[in-house]
This record gives structure tokens, sequence and C-alpha cells, in this order.
């Protein structure tokens, strides 16, 4: 378990890596944000995409897992906030998508002792090393003697 005593501002690591497969990216769509170029391979072939993309709330839940299934994952007690979020790229069903983060910030808590606040940078890319998505996240982590 990382702890905020264990986070270094400017270090960075790979949080993990995941192929959407089509199936899956398609019934997610369908369910939670059912756009013709997420669910239609005819329409997305015409869309401005050029074909079926995975849909960013997709992106959001396979970063929250990779982020909940590292090895040596964050005592996150809380998430306090997304910003900046960008997806210059899109992603595509069959891509394996890479999952960096950078520790941007961190402060001990003013208000909750034993907890620190840490501000994260987020990028997932797609094989071609394209960002399809980048966020800065904050999150309330515990302190080591918590």
């Amino acid at each position: 378990m990382r702890y905020f005593d264990d986070l270094e501002v400017g270090g960075t690591w790979l949080v993990g890596t995941y192929v959407v497969a089509k199936d899956e990216a398609i019934e997610f769509a369908r369910r939670w944000e059912p756009q013709p170029y997420h669910v239609d391979e005819r329409a997305a072939q015409a869309s401005p995409y050029g074909g079926l993309t995975v849909s960013s709330l997709h992106l959001f839940a396979i970063c929250t897992r990779l982020f909940l299934a590292h090895d040596d994952p964050v005592a996150v007690t809380g998430m306090l906030g997304k910003d900046e979020v960008r997806l210059p790229n899109p992603a595509r069903p069959g891509e394996e998508l890479r999952y960096r983060t950078e520790c941007l910030d961190k402060r001990l808590s003013r208000s909750r002792p034993g907890s620190g606040i840490v501000t994260l940078r987020d990028t997932l890319t797609n094989p071609g090393d394209d960002v399809v998505l980048a966020q800065r996240v904050t999150l309330m982590v515990a302190t080591r003697g918590a």
C-alpha cells in the first residue's frame, strides 16, 4: 500500500494496461453513452471518427479499476476532484491502453489529521502513445501512521 508519506512530487508510475474488447465497448456504451459512434459500426464509419470509439465514461471506469487493482495501491480515502479533463484522441476497441500517473503536488490536510491531499496527473494512451484521456485528480490519501 502506498501512503501519503510514500508519494513523491515528480514521481511517476505505470498504473496498468487494458484492452477493451469490441463487444465490451459496445455493451458499455449501449447502457451508459449510446452515441452512434460507440454502438453502431456503420454509423461510426460515417462519423468524423471513421470507426467505433470507446466511450469517455468507459475510459474513466477503466482508469478507476486499474488504479484500484494496482499491485501497490494508493491508500485513497476519498476523491476530491477531477480537473482539466481532456479527450484529445479517440480510443478504439481492441487497442491496449496504458495508464500512467504522476504526482504533481501533496500537502498534509489541515482539517483531517492522518490524511494528506495529493494531486496526480493521469494519462491514458493508445499503442501509438497518443493521449486518449488526460486529467488532473485530487485525492485524500491516508498517512502511514493513520
